[in-house]
């Protein structure tokens, strides 16, 4: 379109009989102009695009007409009539017919432009929407049945335009809350009810004078839809660029409310409805974006929008969905109980032994990349759960998985794509000599087999591990455990296995500052070979994880590996590398935690990040193991290489790379080290913060001359953190380490956040000596 200012005032005056003045103004689709009469009157003039149809032209008439009968007739613009006496004005130019409409001009500030607004402010905006809402329950046009970008009922539609967001995380918020739309919402958005709506109440469309909303214009996004998405969209403008938005969102929620009563099934898909509209928004602007528009207006809510989808993953959903209950008088979702009546269940029917974290028990609801969500309404940063690698509910791989459950799962007996082409891109991060996996079910049940496969191969049963390490819940992952056969209810070491000393460069013998430590400690792994060798025996096997968990989150020191596998392999033995816990890019500097220490096992174990919590782990080893392991007898396993759990592999190994989570990993990491070496200046109980990436140890002490380990004070620093939002675990021997292995996505703002916390907290805890 191209219409001059000179050209409306023209045409203005042709087909209206109005002298006035025009000033383009900005839209986001159709030519608005600004009229000024002789009078000093003032109008809108609207042009229509090839967009805009005659009959949804007709409709934006009809609707404002409608309205002009209502409570709030006053409240929106009216349609000037032409010479010929109608309301819509075709215009032929350059072979196309555009058409002109002129509406009276309202005054007042528009929403965006006040600040510090009141309550009654926003509950008058409820109101306000709701008297609209109910005044057209008798109306409608068959115009407005359309399918329409910015109706939230198709915002499943934005998800083809998510790949246009060329940052990761952002990528990943929008993602992940298209999926809980089509997971929480589309299913049921049939049965709410439906209605003639405005479709646009956004923070340039609101018009307020003091403490009343006295306009609401541009009936150009309107359309027949779920009638609870016109609030959502009301209450999405509404929270932006507010600090605590729920608040916000609600008070709009109790207006709107008070006008025309809402439905709890309504107020339950509330939350999810305004965060789809922010992804339209988004995506529609990363769209526009990749199209190079250079129209303000297709991004004038790009930065508050995303600012609000950072705000609402904090929240949870269920405290979102009590809140906008009780604000309407209904039952919230959200009670006091206590949890006994679980526990006896639980007790009754699960075993004795397995633990619950935390002395105030957690009910874990719901998760969303590195947070997860109670049944109280809280929310937390999960900063120990690394088997959910990429995030909880990480949109592509619950899509892929999704897909993939609903088209096949069976075993390995029949060929299939998938075991292949992950198998092959799996084995392509591994130097060329790790080329055969092995799928299974757990990183116990890999560390067994992988055990199995080294002793077939060496004719030899004796196994060397690290003090205090373990490696799973097998017979075979408990008997090499010392963490386990040597705590409460072990039952002691086998007479085939044999300890190394840790190499702890903290509490051990060889300290930070000895380039040569790694060599020390691993004389004591030859130590134990010459032993066997007086018995006449060699090692089968040497397994080590590659940075050391429950020994307390230890990296190990320079050239130990190199060393140890030099010892081992003269002696005839396999060099197995445990990387279920620090495995593909948690340590930042490298994608697998042997690659820190410049060496090549013979066998790698995988588990926990495989998967993102998938039950699925795998076992890599050299052709030559391969062979060996395939002496006639059939290796089957019915659930490790199913097409599900290969879907699954593959999309986390896609995501990690697509994502650069090994680079994330890296930045985030020392960045949170840095700060945790900063609280140690200030605060003598934290002696020691060690790791790699996201893979870190905090080890507190009550003196660090003496190294006694803070405890009760570090489970105590673990409940206050819990209080803050923030769900932290220990670690070690000594159970004095604080561990941290969050997601990936974990951010820098988590890092900072978790760090000025845990100052607050070390403050407040004193040390018992």
């Amino acid at each position: 379109m191209n219409f001059t200012e000179a050209h409306i005032q023209q045409l203005a005056k042709e087909h209206y009989g109005l002298s006035a003045t025009a000033k383009m103004l900005n839209g986001y689709d159709e030519l608005n102009f600004f009229l000024t009469d002789t009078n000093n009157k003032k109008f809108i003039l609207k042009v229509s695009d090839k967009n805009q149809s005659y009959p949804f032209l007709d409709a934006q008439v009809k609707i404002v007409k409608h309205l002009s009968n209502s409570p709030l007739a006053e409240n929106f613009q009216q349609f000037c009539i032409n010479t010929q006496g109608n309301e819509l004005t075709p215009i032929l130019e350059d072979g196309k017919t555009y058409y002109l409409r002129i509406l009276s001009f309202l005054e007042g500030t528009f929403w965006f432009e006040k600040t510090n607004k009141s309550i009654r402010l926003y509950q008058q905006l409820g109101h306000f929407m709701g008297t609209m809402d109910k005044s057209l329950q008798d109306f409608s046009h068959t115009a407005m049945h359309r399918r329409y970008t910015w109706d939230i009922s198709n915002a499943s539609d934005a998800y083809d335009k998510v790949k246009y967001i060329k940052d990761h995380e952002k990528r990943r918020i929008a993602g992940y809350f298209l999926l809980q739309f089509d997971t929480e919402v589309l299913s049921q958005i049939h049965t709410l009810r439906h209605a003639y709506v405005h479709n646009d109440a956004n923070d340039y469309n609101i018009l307020i004078q003091d403490e009343s909303v006295t306009g609401l214009i541009d009936f150009g996004d309107m359309v027949y839809t779920a009638l609870i998405n016109n609030l959502a969209i009301t209450c999405t403008y509404a929270m932006l660029n507010h600090e605590d938005p729920l608040t916000a969102a609600s008070l709009v929620v109790k207006g709107y409310h008070e006008s025309y009563a809402l439905t709890v099934q309504e107020l339950d898909v509330l939350y999810y409805l305004i965060a789809a509209r922010l992804c339209i928004s988004v995506t529609q602007s990363a769209y526009n974006a990749s199209l190079d528009s250079n129209n303000e207006h297709h991004f004038i809510t790009e930065k508050p929008a995303w600012n609000l989808l950072y705000q609402l993953i904090k929240i949870n959903p269920i405290k979102a969905q009590d809140t906008f209950r009780k604000m309407c008088g209904f039952e919230g979702v959200i009670n006091d109980r206590d949890y006994s009546d679980l526990l006896k269940k639980r007790q009754k029917n699960v075993g004795r032994n397995l633990s619950i974290g935390y002395k105030e028990n957690l009910k874990i609801v719901k998760g969303a990349l590195q947070y997860l969500y109670d049944d109280k309404g809280r929310t937390f940063v999960d900063c120990i759960n690394n088997p959910s690698h990429v995030g909880h509910c990480h949109p592509v791989v619950v899509r892929k998985m999704q897909k993939q459950i609903a088209t096949l799962n069976t075993n390995t007996r029949y060929l299939n794509d998938t075991l292949l082409e992950y198998a092959e891109k799996l084995t392509a991060t591994f130097p060329p000599s790790l080329s055969v996996c092995y799928f299974v079910n757990s990183g116990s049940e890999a560390n067994d087999l992988a055990i199995r496969m080294s002793r077939h191969f060496t004719k030899q049963k004796d196994i060397i591990v690290l003090d205090h390490a373990y490696h799973g819940t097998s017979t075979v992952a408990m008997e090499m455990s010392p963490y386990k056969f040597d705590g409460k209810g072990g039952f002691g070491k086998m007479p085939w296995i044999h300890k190394a000393i840790n190499p702890d460069m903290y509490r051990g013998p060889f300290k930070y500052g000895d380039e040569n430590a790694g060599e020390k400690y691993a004389v004591d792994v030859q130590r134990i070979i010459e032993e066997l060798e007086k018995e006449g025996k060699a090692p089968a096997v040497f397994i080590c994880e590659t940075l050391l968990g429950v020994g307390g989150q230890i990296p190990l020191p320079k050239n130990y590996l190199k060393t140890v596998y030099n010892h081992v392999k003269q002696a005839g033995g396999i060099c197995i590398a445990d990387e279920v816990q620090v495995g593909f890019g948690r340590v930042g500097d490298a994608f697998w935690g042997f690659e820190l220490q410049d060496v090549v096992p013979d066998i790698v174990v995988l588990g926990k990040p495989i998967g993102n919590g998938h039950p699925l782990a795998a076992v890599i080893v050299t052709n030559a193991i391969a062979d060996a392991f395939n002496n006639g007898m059939e290796y089957f396993n019915t659930f490790g290489g199913n097409p599900v759990s290969m879907t699954a592999g593959l999309a986390v190994l896609d995501v990690i790379q697509e994502e650069e989570m090994q680079k994330h990993a890296k930045e985030v990491g020392n960045h949170l080290m840095d700060g945790l070496r900063e609280l140690m200046q200030k605060h003598p109980t934290i002696s020691d913060v060690r790791g790699h990436g996201l893979f870190i140890g905090a080890e507190m002490v009550k003196d660090r001359t003496t190294m006694e380990p803070a405890v009760p004070e570090i489970d105590i620093v673990v409940e206050k953190m819990k209080e803050k939002g923030y769900l932290l675990s220990t670690d070690g021997p000594l159970h004095n380490v604080l561990k941290i292995k969050p997601p990936m996505p974990f951010s820098k703002q988590n890092a900072d956040e978790m760090v000025r916390f845990l100052d607050i907290i070390l403050n407040e805890v004193k040390i018992q000596k």
